[in-house]
């Protein structure tokens, strides 16, 4: 058995220096003071938080949203490398189109895993395109278990939570066609051969390990997450089996509507008075939200295609470094502790969200 490190972080706008042609971010430039030295001091101070996850060692697997280019990502991917004292650390990365520059990429061990296909970033067109969602397949060497990640960062709530919603609803119901894109042989196939041929090939895909990480902009039980994605606190929905099928067409059909169902590892934190991963002021609301969640299959949870994940190992990273505050106590009340949003005149601070992190275990095949 081996175990492999997970984590999620909102990087908070690490931008280049350079004016872009697409994006709007106009308030990072040089002129505004977001200069090279704010770019590499912004780098530098990630890498330190990186640094704490894992007692030193660092993720295996870290997904990120709110980086504006490759190149960018390969400089802090080096920089990760040189401060954990690895080598193995490499990326995955599409350019968005999206119109304030910020993408979704993923970060990888190249010891632990190798590409099982070709990312793609999903762009969904609302009024504006909006982020992206990164969709990675991989391969973990030693076994060969199969791994499908989606990145995902949603649109904000700066509009107004309920005014945006819509918004968040419909980059929801994409990520979820995607899930059953893998979850699900497709209809063609399902219409075209016999049930009973496929019956191997339906409970392989029902059962493939699918981890999505992100920054949704809304919490566990937002109708987007709760609804939508069909991403619940229920095992209840993951443990039954996929049932056999008839041989009619009614059987294709209700095997063609089936939803799978999705376990968010997310709501732990959610009966902790002021725990949450980011400190929102929006609208007349003032608290902390658990934006930042990771979402697994049922394969995943059961340890069905070679990996396993404790459905409560879900860890809101967020030591005393990362802090707003450095004067309070250990046990400070958890609504006081805040993230520290990076500062580009002095050089100070980190993100305005806190990293979330889990662990895979590899396990023999069922």
């Amino acid at each position: 058995m081996s175990i492999i490190n997970v984590a999620f972080w909102n990087l908070q706008n690490l931008f280049d220096a350079v004016p872009s042609e697409i994006a709007a971010d106009l308030e990072f430039t040089p002129e505004n003071g977001w200069t090279e030295a704010a770019v590499a001091a912004k780098i530098d101070a990630l890498v330190e938080g990186v640094a704490t996850m894992f007692y030193g060692r660092g993720p295996d697997l870290l997904g990120v949203c709110e980086i504006e280019t490759a190149g960018l990502l390969a400089r802090f991917t080096q920089a990760l490398n040189a401060r954990l004292g690895r080598d193995d650390l490499t990326f995955a990365h599409a350019e968005s189109p999206d119109l304030r520059g910020i993408d979704c990429s993923l970060i990888y061990s190249s010891d632990i895993f190798e590409p099982a296909g070709v990312p793609v970033g999903h762009l969904v067109f609302l009024r504006f395109r909006t982020r992206d969602i990164f969709e990675v397949p991989l391969r973990v060497r030693e076994t060969g278990a199969g791994l499908v990640v989606f990145v995902s960062h949603w649109p904000s709530r700066s509009r107004g939570t309920l005014q945006s919603q819509p918004y968040r609803i419909t980059v929801a119901s994409h990520l979820a066609r995607r899930g059953d894109a893998w979850l699900k042989l497709p209809r063609a196939r399902v219409v075209a051969a016999p049930l009973a041929d496929l019956t191997t090939d339906m409970d392989a895909a029902w059962n493939r390990n699918v981890l999505v990480l992100g920054d949704l902009k809304d919490d566990p039980f937002d109708i987007s997450v709760l609804s939508e994605l069909t991403a619940t606190n229920s095992l209840d929905k993951l443990e039954e089996d996929l049932p056999a099928p008839g041989d009619d067409m009614g059987a294709r059909e209700r095997y063609l509507r089936r939803t799978p169902a999705l376990y968010n590892m997310s709501w732990k934190p959610l009966g902790i008075p002021g725990e949450g991963t980011m400190f929102f002021s929006r609208d007349t609301v003032r608290t902390k939200q658990v934006f930042d969640q990771i979402i697994t299959s049922r394969g995943l949870v059961y340890g069905r295609s070679g990996l396993r994940i404790d459905p409560l190992d879900y860890t809101i990273h967020a030591p005393r470094l990362l802090w707003t505050n450095q004067a309070l106590a250990d046990d400070a009340p958890r609504h006081m502790v805040r993230p520290k949003r990076f500062d580009p005149e002095t050089g100070r601070g980190y993100s305005d969200h806190f990293p979330v992190t889990c662990q895979i275990v590899t396990v023999g095949m069922a």
